[in-house]
């Protein structure tokens, strides 16, 4: 009885940890999509007012910062969906799949600006009021700023993927404002009227290493990349501390959104009975799942004595090695 008790505050806890993490990231989102908003409309004016290519690709930036933001927020709000009979492993990739739309948003984003740079680059000409042009993006440099510290305390609680993909695009928003400052003085009070151009396309550029870093995450979650070696190394450092475990193996893990999967092998007495069995692996499951609330675990019981395929079969020590190795 209160093992089943213990197994379900385990699951209170969990849906109730699901629930904050979708109301965290949905606000995230939300505050990206108002943020974005606000800098469009004031770098519009200041695009309109300088004829800066550098301020006009941060105004581009800015517009799909906002679509971007909008499908961020559809993509958590689908994520933080509960587990369903077409869906029995959770919503998580919705996260993954924002990402990546929001990855070639970025790419499009550093395209256009290249362009226009080059263009300006062959045709010359010069930036005007500068002042008006600095005094925004000073703005939209505190704007940013606020942005990511909220984002990074979500992405600390939640380890979203949409909101990381989120928060590393309005990281390269502040190098992106500075760069139209300095292009803005540079030409206006130093006379060097191809600054201008040049840190337009040194914001291509950023923006497309940035584009490059958050569709590399995202794509490992689609294509369940194994957890890095460190987070894999303190599960199996968890899980040798229970003697009851004998040849941990065939350890297998991934992420989808925040939810973590795993699964292993580990070897019981033959004659123990299974309810004998049950009730070891349950708190076994309730002590791990302590340390990695947001983990589904699986433990699949083989009898002393049994031999698993040897090409699948990794044991608790093959598994320190093969991180030693890794590392």
């Amino acid at each position: 009885m209160s093992d089943h008790l213990a197994n379900q505050d385990t699951a209170s806890h969990k849906s109730a940890e699901l629930a904050e993490r979708g109301r965290l990231t949905r606000m995230a989102a939300a505050a990206s999509i108002t943020v974005a908003a606000f800098l469009v409309v004031l770098k519009l004016w200041a695009s309109w007012e300088t004829g800066s290519t550098a301020m006009l690709g941060s105004l581009a930036d800015s517009a799909l910062d906002m679509i971007a933001s909008v499908a961020t927020l559809f993509g958590v709000y689908v994520a933080a969906q509960p587990a369903d009979e077409d869906h029995r492993f959770g919503h998580g990739k919705a996260e993954s799949l924002a990402a990546i739309f929001q990855v070639m948003l970025i790419a499009l984003s550093a395209a256009a600006i290249a362009f226009r740079a080059i263009e300006r680059l062959m045709e010359g000409g010069r930036t005007a009021a500068a002042a008006e042009g600095i005094g925004v993006s000073i703005a939209a440099i505190a704007a940013t700023f606020a942005l990511l510290l909220w984002q990074r305390h979500v992405i600390r609680r939640t380890g979203s993927v949409a909101i990381s993909a989120d928060h590393t695009h309005y990281q390269s928003d502040l190098l992106l404002n500075l760069a139209v400052i300095a292009a803005l003085v540079l030409d206006q009070f130093a006379g060097f009227s191809k600054a201008d151009p040049i840190f337009g396309l040194g914001i291509a550029a950023w923006l497309l290493w940035g584009a490059w870093r958050a569709a590399s995450e995202a794509i490992d979650h689609l294509m369940d990349r194994e957890w890095p070696d460190e987070k894999r190394q303190r599960f199996v450092e968890l899980a040798a501390r229970h003697p009851e475990l004998s040849n941990l193996h065939d350890l297998r893990t991934r992420t989808s959104g925040t939810q973590d999967f795993v699964q292993f092998h580990v070897d019981m007495p033959a004659a123990m009975t299974v309810e004998q069995a049950h009730d070891i692996i349950e708190r076994v499951e309730a002590d791990l799942s302590r340390h990695f609330p947001n983990m589904d675990l699986l433990i699949h019981i083989d009898p002393e004595g049994h031999v698993d395929d040897p090409g699948n079969m990794l044991t608790e020590e093959d598994e320190f090695a093969k991180l030693e190795k890794d590392t």
